[in-house]
């Protein structure tokens, strides 16, 4: 096996004619070249270096070595930079992938702050619910996913095997119920989900409708829905048309707004978690590690100061 510090060695005997030259300018000893020249040699399968009385010269076997080495060790120089760069956060891709409410609220802070302090790094943004987002983490067309799970599931919903992540916890994103304004509860301080038993429902995501009637089972009844979309403005204008009611997440309703709609707190309460998903080899990635953080910084800056807009 023909090894770096072997190419470095034959250039330098070819650039300065003697072994005695070529170890002062690498900086090793001259018996260090002569060693490694010979077990260069051995690897090969055939003589090298030539020696000419004080001086030496590299046989046709030396010359191709010699040439080669040129192109070998400036690929390797500029492959070791690039890693430096990388490594020191001057350089970096991330491929980042969050599900619509996030990419509308937690990320374009997050992003900002990445530009901001590395500008080097390049961020790649795909939208994609977590069902998605952790198939493309799991097989290596993501490098960090913002996902969400509601209470009483898991991130995966069983699709993905969740040791292979590294899940940090961004927020709490409190559900609501959303209601004409001219519905019965619309006057109400909390609405009680046993009350709307009898209501039409309009249904989100694939997740979020399993929540739905995960809240709806607890109370007591199966939701009926009329609608589906996971057009969350589409959501809250199909409840302000009076076709149904919905459960809703703040991140959504700090996004996205209908005058024509009351927000309530539900009774009992219920909640999703927001979180940053990657790898464990991931995770030790420099770049992959500083978007992380300012993912967490923008949630705590949104936890601070985006308040869900208040009740119509």
């Amino acid at each position: 096996m023909i090894d770096a510090a072997g190419l470095r060695v034959m250039k330098a005997i070819a650039d300065e004619g003697s072994f005695t030259a070529a170890a002062a300018s690498l900086g090793y000893s001259q018996p260090a070249i002569s060693q490694m020249v010979r077990r260069l040699e051995q690897r090969t399968g055939t003589v090298l270096v030539e020696r000419v009385g004080r001086s030496v010269r590299l046989t046709e076997a030396g010359e191709v070595l010699a040439r080669h080495a040129i192109g070998v060790l400036a690929a390797l120089e500029s492959a070791e930079e690039e890693v430096a760069a990388i490594a020191g956060l001057r350089a970096g891709r991330v491929r980042l992938m969050a599900f619509p409410s996030g990419s509308a609220t937690l990320v374009p802070r997050a992003l900002a702050l990445v530009r901001e302090r590395y500008p080097q790094i390049c961020v790649r943004f795909a939208e994609a619910e977590p069902p998605e987002s952790l198939a493309a983490l799991r097989a290596g067309d993501c490098d960090l996913a913002v996902a969400f799970t509601y209470e009483g599931t898991d991130l995966g919903r069983g699709e993905e095997d969740l040791d292979l992540f590294v899940v940090e916890k961004l927020l709490d994103d409190e559900v609501r119920l959303v209601v004409p304004l001219d519905h019965p509860l619309a006057d109400q301080d909390v609405a009680r989900i046993a009350d709307l038993a009898e209501d039409p429902w309009i249904a989100g995501c694939p997740r979020c409708r399993g929540h739905l009637v995960q809240v709806c089972d607890s109370a007591g009844f199966s939701p009926r829905v009329g609608f589906e979309t996971e057009d969350y403005v589409a959501v809250l204008g199909f409840v302000a048309a009076g076709l149904g009611v919905a459960l809703v997440p703040d991140l959504i309703l700090s996004s996205a707004s209908n005058p024509r709609v009351k927000i309530l707190p539900i009774d009992p309460p219920s909640r999703r978690t927001v979180l940053a998903v990657t790898t464990p080899d991931l995770r030790r990635v420099p770049a992959v590690e500083a978007t992380m953080r300012a993912l967490q910084e923008s949630a705590v800056h949104l936890a601070q100061h985006a308040p869900v807009p208040a009740p119509a």
